[in-house]
């Protein structure tokens, strides 16, 4: 009982808990629902684990479709199978032989040579043509630049075979374009004239195929690159009075690098293992001299029944690749470094 100095009296609450004296009030622990045990009474997995078993899926298809095969093949590549020993189911080992016979045979060097000279053209006019026209791009007003676009696109979602139809067509001897086209412009000597009649030719007319085919990958992505670029770099090299050319190496390359980077490593090698443009467009010929590493193997393997050999040609054609590659990992790495 409490005494006011009203000389009302109340009652204290009963249920209030009594205060120690001197003693800090320390607040009750708050209370949550109980954290529920795994199903099962198993332990989870540590989260160390978690990132492999997410790609583990990945890891094994590339495994099957790709390292297996891979595998096969240089077993295949060590062993002397021709089409007797294929229909005898004979594979009689030969060790480095097929390997010994290739590097000491001047029409595989000679092949070699072809396929370096081929990517290096094709990569070269990929690489200047599809930048300008990505300038050209960032340069356009909205409608062209949407007509463009689409040409572009267009251009790169055409089947390859029916791509390499389209340009025998116009490079038909007897009724294709560009021999109208030369007689109307006045040279003469282009009734009938055959354009795949040597190995120079036809390897000219591929390179243009493939450079048509590769140029919109270039350009819409050194587009999408320049977007990237601010206004005002523009703007203080126009103000320091650069030109074109200069802007370009100055502003756009420097911030640009790791794009030309990347989109050359990919554009060489999906260059040098242009199979489908080669083959279709005159299977390799006239006399085996338009052949590249990838036809030459194709042609050693299904025409030729050197099994065996066509194994060792595509064993040594990743090499060739892997070292050729490894000079451009190398640039890569520099640059992130460097960043």
């Amino acid at each position: 009982m409490t005494v006011h100095s009203q000389g009302a009296v109340t009652s204290a609450p009963q249920d209030a808990p009594p205060k120690s004296a001197g003693l800090p009030e320390t607040p009750a622990p708050a209370t949550g629902p109980d954290p529920t045990p795994p199903r099962g009474g198993g332990k989870s997995l540590p989260t160390g684990w978690l990132p492999y078993l997410l790609v583990a899926p990945a890891v094994l298809a590339l495994a099957t479709l790709l390292l297996y095969p891979l595998i096969k093949n240089v077993i295949l590549s060590l062993q002397d199978i021709n089409k007797i020993e294929f229909i005898q189911r004979k594979y009689p080992f030969a060790g480095l032989d097929n390997y010994t016979e290739l590097l000491g045979d001047t029409n595989f060097w000679t092949v070699v040579v072809r396929s370096f000279g081929f990517t290096l053209a094709n990569v070269a006019l990929i690489m200047v043509l599809g930048s300008l026209i990505g300038i050209l791009l960032n340069k356009l007003g909205k409608k062209m630049r949407l007509v463009l676009s689409m040409a572009l696109v267009m251009a790169w979602a055409m089947p390859i075979v029916a791509s390499v139809q389209v340009f025998r067509w116009l490079f038909d001897e007897q009724f294709g374009v560009m021999n109208w086209v030369m007689r109307t412009a006045g040279f003469s000597g282009y009734e009938q004239h055959n354009w795949m009649e040597t190995g120079l030719s036809t390897m000219v007319i591929v390179t243009i195929l493939v450079v048509w085919g590769s140029i919109p990958f270039v350009a819409l992505n050194m587009y999408a690159g320049l977007t990237t670029v601010g206004a005002e770099l523009y703007e203080a090299a126009r103000m320091d009075g650069a030109n074109g050319w200069q802007t370009f190496w100055k502003i756009v390359f420097p911030n640009l690098k790791p794009f030309f980077l990347i989109t050359t490593f990919l554009e060489v090698i999906w260059v040098f293992k242009a199979f489908t443009q080669v083959y279709a467009m005159n299977k390799g010929g006239p006399d085996r001299a338009s052949e590249i590493l990838p036809v030459f193997a194709y042609v050693e393997g299904q025409s030729q029944a050197h099994y065996g050999l066509a194994a060792a040609i595509s064993v040594l054609t990743i090499v060739i690749l892997v070292i050729v590659m490894s000079f451009y990992f190398r640039l890569i790495l520099k640059q992130e470094e460097e960043q």
